[in-house]
């Protein structure tokens, strides 16, 4: 049995269905515990009887219990209790549907004013959804201005040949036109025509235009039938359209609405009691008016007043309508506030909760770990736990844990508590003495995190399935979280000050999910797009291009060291491509090391053209790998990269998920220790023409600029053709932008073509590292 929950005799039901509706007001009257009189919530220091803080709602206070439940305050979830209202009142939240339902059946009889014979009603009913359902039949009656079936239908004048239209017998009344203005419907009738002669016959504007109360609206609903109410798509057992009219106001308990005790003496009370008590007093003020015999105008005034109220407790941000406020001029948070919006209740306390077993810091790179792993700092590996249940394999070592405790020496961890099979929790910080430490087997230990524990790691927005991915942590000094470059594609992360999400899972249930479903090798090949979502970025891939262009070649000491970085190096060294005058090995013999011997590919680099044909083209730009040997060909993103095809996809296809973490993996030490060994940056003189460049580039744009001169004199001649279906203007504009825009594609063709293969700038955009020619 769970200790944090009371007992309850009750037996635990199975949950069916889900069914939402509306509380009819004999329901809120059969669920409330009270009705509430009285607007204050204390009297004399004490909660008032009925009024908002009446004790058999439920308590707030430690000292005090529950008159209803006599449970106290941690156990008591609060009871409801009701208002009943002097007047109908509308609900904010149920206007619009009010307003369709009123416009789809009479005004006079309550009946559905499209009748079955109605091509727009008859294809509304075969919709099953309610709520398209009401929407079709709003459309079908929309344009209705009679209650078609009464007396008043003319029928007299039709042919005898053509049947008379069968109705759902209505009254024949007139129908008005139902608007919303602010908290208020309006009802406008059509001047009428005489039948003597065809002039307009105008009734009084009052006539024709009225307020309708909420009062006036209930008649109206109340008088619509079940039947009809299963065709506008409520079920009239759990939503029946009178029902969105208020008689009743439920008063929620004080839990929902706490007040805070300021001093010893003075209360300060929520906004939702604030505005409840706002309401009790006007609805107190329009009974009081009612009895009296007031005029009407003074009880309208009154009814509009607590309809304000009302409207206003439920949602205090209605377009065109002032806000209810405390008396220092803050404005009221209401119902609708708390629920909606950053920091209500769904996306800031369900959504957007704060959970244990969670850490949060900032993100930063380190290419020497493997792409499934996590860089996690000394600090939060110290604070968070792992549950580890004692068996006989590993009693010894979780012994030695709680021997150093939550404070382990520098370099090692521990533990923070110890669960008997009791459910008894011992904190080791409070344990001095070792024979409280003694471990049975069967006991649980919460010990701190250790290399190889599986985590979840998450950056927000959550988009797709891959901004949440299994990492194995590894634990680090500093205070920020360590990772791979390459897995901050499918996390959209960049390391400007991004920070991320780490979860432990407490079960070895959710262990087995995290390691067969989430981790990084598994997602390598996203399933939206049967593609890689991650490859070889930045200078790993500028990299790649150098180590693998033609007369790269690796001293000895360099090649040793890159096997030092190899971790499948079983002690044999690659013969060298070049032997004498001292031993040389190619950049691409570093590639046949790491590249699985399964794999056979043929792909071109991003800069092959159709002229170079051929197994070995002359400017190296067809890949081709046999048996994990990469024969010829320069490596760039089009290879490395995120594309269908491309040599991690084939990897991970061919060879597994394992294979790829490796490959991406050992690309990155081995390339890495490469590039810093070989150097790279860009100067000034990368971004600096030659003469002959320059020259040719300004002979372009001053041949452009004379024949825009050309055209201009021609345009002020009135010399320059029209082009066809464009004014001369027009035509002159587009003359002008043809020949800019050629003159801007030579200059940038010219500048491009004059790139030596020793530029830097070139260098990385061909790689596709960064940057582009476009």
């Amino acid at each position: 049995m769970d200790t944090r929950f009371p007992y309850s005799p009750a037996e635990v039901a199975k949950v069916r269905m889900v069914q939402f509706g509306i509380l009819s007001p004999d329901e809120i009257r059969q669920m409330s515990v009270i009705q509430i009189e009285h607007s204050e919530t204390t009297e004399r220091g004490k909660p008032k009887l009925g009024g908002l803080s009446d004790p058999r709602l439920g308590t707030i206070d430690r000292k005090m219990k529950c008159e209803t439940c006599t449970a106290n305050m941690a156990e008591c979830p609060g009871h409801f209790g009701h208002l009943e209202l002097a007047k109908p009142m509308f609900h904010i939240g149920f206007m619009k549907t009010v307003l369709s339902i009123m416009r789809c059946v009479c005004f006079n009889c309550s009946k559905i004013l499209a009748d079955e014979e109605d091509h727009k009603f008859k294809q509304a009913l075969k919709i099953k959804n309610p709520k398209s359902r009401l929407k079709k039949i709003l459309d079908a009656c929309k344009n209705k201005t009679k209650c078609e079936g009464g007396d008043e239908i003319d029928v007299q004048g039709q042919d005898n040949e053509e049947p008379v239209k069968k109705s759902r017998g209505g009254c024949g009344a007139q129908q008005p036109k139902i608007t919303i203005e602010g908290m208020k419907m309006i009802a406008e009738y059509k001047a009428q025509r005489k039948k003597s002669d065809d002039q307009e016959q105008l009734p009084e504007p009052v006539e024709r235009k009225q307020t309708l109360t909420a009062e006036r609206v209930l008649s109206v609903l109340k008088r619509i039938s079940d039947e009809d109410c299963q065709l506008l798509g409520l079920d009239p057992k759990y939503a029946r359209p009178d029902w969105m009219i208020l008689q009743v106001l439920p008063i929620p308990p004080p839990p929902v609405r706490p007040s805070v005790m300021m001093d010893t003496s003075s209360r300060s009370e929520d906004d939702l009691t604030h505005q409840l008590a706002m309401i009790i007093r006007h609805n107190e003020n329009l009974r009081r008016q009612e009895r009296s015999g007031a005029p009407a105008h003074i009880i309208s005034e009154f009814a509009q007043l607590l309809q304000f109220h009302v409207a206003t407790y439920f949602d205090n941000d209605l377009p065109g309508q002032p806000r209810a406020t405390q008396r220092s001029g803050r404005p009221i948070k209401s119902i609708c506030s708390r629920l909606k919006a950053k920091e209500g209740r769904i996306r800031g306390n369900l959504m957007g909760k704060r959970v244990d077993f969670s850490a949060r810091t900032v993100i930063t790179p380190d290419p020497t770990i493997n792409i499934d792993e996590l860089g996690v700092p000394w600090s939060i590996a110290l604070n968070l736990t792992y549950p580890e249940t004692v068996t006989p394999y590993n009693i010894e070592r979780l012994k030695e844990l709680v021997e150093y405790g939550p404070h382990p020496p520098p370099g090692k961890t521990g533990a923070k508590y110890i669960i008997r099979d009791d459910g008894q929790r011992l904190d080791l910080r409070y344990l001095k003495k070792s024979s409280d430490h003694h471990l049975e087997l069967g006991y649980k230990v919460e010990r701190h995190l250790n290399d190889g524990d599986f985590v979840l790691f998450n950056r927000q927005p959550s988009l797709h399935k891959m901004s949440i991915m299994g990492h194995r942590i590894k634990i680090m000094p500093y205070s920020t979280f360590r990772l791979n470059l390459s897995v901050t594609s499918p996390y959209n992360a960049d390391f400007d000050g991004d920070e991320m999400n780490m979860h432990v899972p407490q079960s070895f249930e959710t262990r087995a999910e995290v390691l067969e479903l989430m981790m990084v090798p598994k997602c390598i090949v996203s399933p939206q797009a049967n593609r890689p979502v991650m490859g070889i970025v930045q200078d790993t891939l500028l990299g790649c291009r150098k180590i693998t262009k033609r007369d790269t070649f690796i001293e000895k000491d360099v090649f040793m060291n890159i096997l030092m970085w190899w971790e499948d190096f079983d002690g044999k060294v690659p013969a060298p491509t070049i032997v004498k005058p001292r031993p040389l090995w190619t950049g691409k013999q570093v590639f046949n090391l790491i590249i699985p011997k399964q794999i056979n590919l043929i792909r071109t680099s991003a800069w092959h053209t159709d002229s170079e044909r051929g197994m070995i083209t002359p400017g190296d730009t067809l890949v081709r790998i046999e048996k994990g040997e990469l024969l010829s060909g320069t490596l760039c993103k089009k290879t490395l990269g995120t594309s269908s095809g491309s040599l991690i996809h084939v990897i991970w296809e061919e060879v597994g998920p394992d294979a790829a973490r490796k490959f991406l993996g050992h690309t990155q030490w081995l390339v890495n220790y490469w590039l810093l060994q070989q150097a790279f940056s860009i100067g000034i003189g990368d971004t600096i023409a030659d003469a002959s460049t320059m020259e040719k580039i300004n002979e372009t744009i001053s041949n452009a600029k004379n024949e825009v001169k050309d055209l201009i004199r021609k345009a002020q001649n009135k010399e320059l053709e029209a082009e066809p279906g464009r004014t001369m203007m027009e035509s002159f504009e587009n003359r002008v932008n043809q020949v800019l825009n050629k003159a801007r594609d030579d200059a940038g063709s010219s500048a491009q073509k004059s790139l030596s293969e020793s530029n830097n700038l070139k260098a990385m955009v061909t790689a596709g590292s960064k940057g582009s020619f476009h």
